[in-house]
């Protein structure tokens, strides 16, 4: 395998022509790479969704749903369903397992819902099959107001629609605050009766004349000539003149029975954006394009459109653009690019005080080609970029020059040997050969478990081990391949640099160089800030000759010295000489070590921060729910919702807000957090950003202030969702209880409810039992009717009259797209409960009031049922108060549960929401450690041959784990599953390559001397490049672990921006992890190569006799 080495130092110029295609590539790639927030997660789950207007909860529940699921059940890769049925609508939720083939599976689902649908009831809408997709969320929302006519603003807003919709990056445009248009057909009782018309007659005239018939054609020997029959309506004159009925001589039209007129359906929502009414348009981008420049396209189709508007129009209206993702990944791009750059300088600083400018240099060639390398295959595989990927690059930085700087170390010292560059580069490299790919396979084997991570979780994390998997592969390529061609090749240049320093120091005064290394450092400082201000070229030349000449003058202030103080023993190798020559002092050692292990984990077990899912990150956006119960009408509901938007849009710190009375809303990726069932309206807030107000006042501190003003509203709950970033779920204690008896079902969710009102911890309490409130009910008496020759279908017919309109049928006109409802029914002032009393039908005896076989009653209101499994549930919810467990609080609960029998029989419970995800991905958490651990050992088995020096490389991890805890206790942080948990797993592959240095060199020692001398010389010859390649991977997280962000081209340093937040309980656990392991391993390490050496020799043999003479004597 080493004779690559050889093969590519025998061809320098080919490998410098890889090296510069490697690096274009990686620039291209990186440029063209699409830039996004959170990575484009697509979530295996499907909705099939029934529309049908009208009916009630259990008629949706038995007519559609359970013929869903009784198709669907069993469909392939199911992993559960559930389902919901409300009033007007009836769906059901598929969700499967990550991996799914999801074209067959869409191909099956929509199979089995078209044998389902031969089973719905007459007027049941087209089912429709809708996906999940993190990109599917709107990436920018244009808001339009202004006091002009509803059907101008329409009009302006569906014109706009299609500009937007027409651009090849823009997936679609959702229309949010519009109402759709209907032709409406207001009929005069008085005139039906008066006409002696029926409600059947009028929908027979207009289906029947609402038709385009294929009459087919005639052919003879004049030719052949198609019939056309076109009788579908164009325009509402077209219905106007429709004869209804002939009345002597006289025909009687629709128009003569009612007012037609072109208007909107009816209002089930309102919508204002800063207090003024609005019209919505939410833009969501195509999968896999660039956020950032998509946003900029659609600004600017959106400006044009403006300017070619009439000046009347542009003055009426005003156009606002709110949730701007692309400023939110804008900025997180930037803010982790300085990141980068930031770590990339500290190691660079790191590498250059402990090795000199030349080997700083190769140290740092290594970390830009490692990057472009991999951005050339992220490239290739059609990755994005997203914080993962750039965090994995920060995690990256400290762990790539590894390899090189051991390269470079060891180089070095074939230099000062007095052997050639190219020969002392390729003679390094191929000496650490297995030691470097042995430690890049042993942190490899870290993160390959993390690419099986289930769930949301896994796939949001997926990105972080395919991100380190390319750049620590690319690294390995650069230190065993590029780094020793490079290094042999700028050998000819250090001569080079080595006589001009010689020059200096013999021939110029020490002010003098003093001077030049002070201008030297000034042209390097010159060159990056051109580099950062895109000037590529001046920028490299700048840099590239700073760096040189800061080679030269720094070297010409150094006194050339023949001592041979290297050979003497540093402060460490005489420590390490001191423990293994003593036969007692090892086992001192290795008391104390485990001493402080005992003890770190006592302290952390009673002064622990608790645990958390996810990452508490500052809120920008969030959604207000209104919250109030009763028959309320949409004005109602407006007047509630409004009074409470009145009360927090002055609020310091909030840029804009949605209010939305009814149904309706703005998309929003709420992480699986559904609305309350009292919801009445809800405000989408959204805080002016982070970089205005300088995180003063805070996410926090804003949405504080908003709860704090809304407490006491006379007549509604409010209830406050933060859009946090990340895979977020529902509230953590989410219990669902299923049975087949609704009142059974109903009794244990109070009982439940109840609990939770009782303990502390629980807030923001809800349920999803049906909420108190009546419907009325009619009951028709189907023998009285009978006598009367009537039915229900006349009977519906006539209540349709008085609530949403009867549908007569469709038909297109210009200012719709689609095909428009034909709705006939009574003018609003009849439209009122006792009119159905009133209402009459036609039979044989004549008219007939319906209140002759029918009873009008009011029953409990039940609005929706959920069901899973096929059966019903309820979920009872709550949040956690601050400072509470969540854990612990499921833990009671559940021991209050499994006491005794406190649910009626029948009656199943389990835990939803953040446990349900929490619980699994700590399960694979500990099983990819595991994992990861027996790949190691293998790894490491391969490498040693010994059972013995595997096994103590791997104690590492042990030590690195008490170190994550001892980070957590510094830095105040709560445990998180998901980047607390990543950084112990990514930690096991990181701290056991300083074991592999040191036990790699003691095994190539001992061959050639005693042992305990062996221990001693590792000690010596390696503390440099184990401290220098700890620190590097310490030095490029610190930032991170801090909440810094330093801004390059702008100037000035953040601390704790949303996106820094996410990354400071991962970076903090790898920080502390890896500072403590190294530090136990540098002691602990040859203890335990000590000890054996020790026993080997007898010197414990006296302690073993005297156990046995103990066990004899007993």
């Amino acid at each position: 395998m080493t004779g690559m080495i050889d093969w590519a130092t025998d061809r320098a110029r080919m490998i410098l022509v890889f090296v510069a295609m490697s690096l274009a590539a990686g620039i291209l790639a990186y440029t063209g790479l699409p830039k996004e927030g959170e990575p484009d997660i697509d979530i295996p789950a499907l909705f099939v969704s029934v529309p049908f207007p009208g009916i009630s909860a259990e008629d949706s529940e038995k007519l559609i749903v359970k013929p869903l699921e009784n198709k669907l059940r069993d469909i392939n890769g199911l992993k559960t369903m559930s389902s919901t049925a409300s009033e007007g609508y009836g769906g059901v939720a598929l969700e499967f397992e990550f991996g799914w083939d999801k074209s067959a599976t869409i191909a099956d689902v929509r199979d089995k819902a078209n044998q389902a649908q031969a089973e719905f009831p007459d007027g049941a809408d087209q089912y429709s099959i809708n996906e999940i997709n993190f990109s599917r969320f709107p990436i920018l929302v244009v808001s339009m107001s202004g006091q002009l006519p509803e059907r101008t603003m329409t009009r302006v807003a569906k014109n706009l629609q299609d500009r937007i919709e027409s651009m090849t990056e823009v997936l679609e445009v959702g229309l949010a605050g519009q109402r759709d248009e209907m032709l409406e057909v207001l009929i005069d009782p008085l005139k039906l009766e008066a006409y002696n018309v029926t409600a059947g007659e009028l929908i027979s005239v207009v289906t029947n004349n609402n038709l385009l018939i294929a009459a087919g054609e005639i052919e003879n020997e004049a030719g052949a000539f198609a019939i056309k029959i076109p009788s579908s309506f164009n325009e509402p004159k077209d219905v106007y003149n429709l004869p209804v009925k002939v009345n002597g001589n006289r025909v009687i039209t629709l128009e003569d029975l009612a007012d037609i007129r072109l208007t909107f359906e009816d209002r089930i929502g309102t919508a204002r954006f800063n207090g003024e009414t609005t019209v919505t348009l939410q833009i969501i981008k195509r999968k896999g394009v660039n956020l950032i420049s998509t946003v900029s396209l659609v600004k600017a189709e959106v400006e044009q459109i403006i300017s070619e508007w009439e000046p009347e129009l542009r003055d009426a209206i005003t156009i606002d653009f709110s949730s701007d993702q692309s400023r939110q990944v804008s900025d997180m791009v930037s803010q982790l690019e300085g990141s980068v750059l930031t770590a990339i300088a500290l190691v660079m600083i790191v590498v250059l005080a402990a090795l000199g400018i030349r080997s700083a240099l190769l140290v740092g060639f290594a970390i830009p080609t490692s990057f472009l390398l991999a951005f050339a295959l992220m490239g290739i595989s059609g990755i994005t970029i997203s914080n993962m990927v750039m965090f994995g690059l920060i995690l990256a930085v400290g762990m790539l020059v590894d390899g090189a700087i051991v390269v470079v170390e060891y180089a070095d010292k074939r230099i000062a040997e007095g052997t050639g560059p190219m020969e002392a580069y390729g003679s390094a490299a191929k000496r650490m050969f297995w030691p470097i790919v042995s430690s890049t396979a042993t942190t490899l084997c870290a993160f390959l478990p993390m690419l099986f991570w289930p769930g949301v979780p896994g796939e949001f994390m997926r990105m972080l081990p395919i991100t380190l998997i390319y750049v620590l592969s690319a690294s390995l390529l650069v230190a065993l391949i590029y780094l020793p061609v490079i290094g042999g090749v700028a050998g000819r240049l250090t001569r080079i640099l080595e006589n001009i320093s010689n020059s200096l120091r013999n021939n110029s005064k020490l002010i003098v160089r003093l001077l030049l290394v002070i201008v030297s450092i000034a042209v390097i400082f010159a060159g990056v800030i051109q580099l950062v201000n895109g000037i590529a070229v001046i920028g490299a030349l700048l840099f590239f000759t700073g760096c040189m000449a800061t080679s030269a003058t720094t070297s010409s202030l150094k006194s050339i010295s023949k001592s041979n103080k290297a050979l003497k023993p540093n402060l460490y190798a005489r420590l390490i000489t001191l423990i293994v020559n003593k036969w007692y002092m090892p086992a001192v050692m290795i008391g104390l070590t485990i001493f402080f292990l005992i003890t770190v984990f006592s302290v952390f077990g009673k002064n622990n921060n608790g645990v958390e899912f996810f990452v508490t990150t500052e809120p920008e956006n969030a959604i207000v729910y209104v919250r109030a119960r009763g028959n309320l009408s949409l004005a109602e509901k407006d007047i509630l919702v409004e009074n409470v938007e009145g009360l927090i849009k002055d609020i310091d710190g909030i840029q804009s807000a949605f209010a939305f009375a009814g149904d309706g809303g703005l998309d929003n990726n709420t992480g699986g957090a559904t609305a309350p069932l009292d919801t009445i309206g809800q405000i989408q807030i959204e805080t002016t950003p982070w970089e205005a107000r300088q995180g003063s006042p805070s996410g926090f501190d804003i949405l504080k202030a908003v709860e704090a003003r809304i407490a006491d509203v006379p007549g509604v709950q409010v209830e406050i969702l933060e859009l946090a970033q990340g895979p977020a779920s529902g509230k953590p204690l989410t219990l669902r209880v299923k049975g087949s008896n609704f009142d059974d079902l109903k009794t244990a969710a109070g009982i439940v409810r109840d609990h939770y009102e009782t303990i502390d911890g629980p807030i923001k309490i809800e349920d999803t039992r049906p909420l108190p409130g009546i419907d009325w009910q009619v009951d028709v008496d189907v023998e009285k009717a009978g006598r009367y020759k009537a039915d229900v279908a006349q009977v519906g017919a006539m209540v349709q009259l008085v609530t949403r309109g009867l549908k007569l049928g469709d038909m297109t006109v210009d200012t719709s797209d689609e095909d428009i409802d034909i709705r006939v029914r009574l003018p609003k002032k009849d439209r009122l409960l006792s009119t159905l009393e009133t209402l009459r039908v036609r039979t044989n005896s004549g008219l007939i009031p319906i209140s002759n076989f029918i009873t009008l009653r009011p029953v409990e209101k039940l609005g929706q049922i959920d069901r899973d499994d096929s059966k019903r549930y309820f979920d009872i919810k709550a949040d956690v108060a601050e400072g509470i467990n969540a854990g612990e609080k499921i833990a009671e609960i559940t021991k209050w549960l499994e006491e005794e029998e406190r649910l009626p029989n029948g009656i199943e419970w389990e835990w939803k929401g953040d446990q349900e995800e929490q619980a699994e991905s700590s399960a694979f958490l500990g099983k990819a450690f595991l994992g990861a651990l027996g790949l190691m050992f293998v790894i490491l088995l391969a490498q040693f041959n010994s059972f013995y020096n595997s096994a103590l490389v791997l104690i590492a991890v042990v030590l690195s784990t008490a170190g994550v805890l001892i980070g957590m206790l510094v830095m105040n942080q709560a445990f998180s599953v998901i980047m607390t948990g990543t950084g112990i797993v990514a930690l096991a592959g990181i701290v056991v390559n300083n074991n592999i240095v040191l036990i790699d060199t003691y095994q190539e020692y001992s061959k050639n001397m005693p042992a305990l001398e062996a221990i001693s010389k590792t000690a010596q010859a390696r503390i440099r490049p184990v401290l220098l390649t700890t620190i590097t991977t310490m030095a490029g997280l610190t930032p991170m672990m801090l909440g810094i962000s330093i801004d390059f081209i702008n100037g000035g340093y953040f601390i704790d921006q949303p996106t820094a937040l996410w990354w400071k309980q991962l970076a903090t656990a790898v920080v502390f992890g890896l500072g403590i392991a190294t530090v136990l391993t540098l002691v602990l390490t040859p203890s335990l190569l000590a000890l054996r050496v020790w026993v080997s020799k007898g010197a414990y043999a006296g302690f073993t006799r005297l156990f046995r003479l103990k066990s004899i004597a007993r």
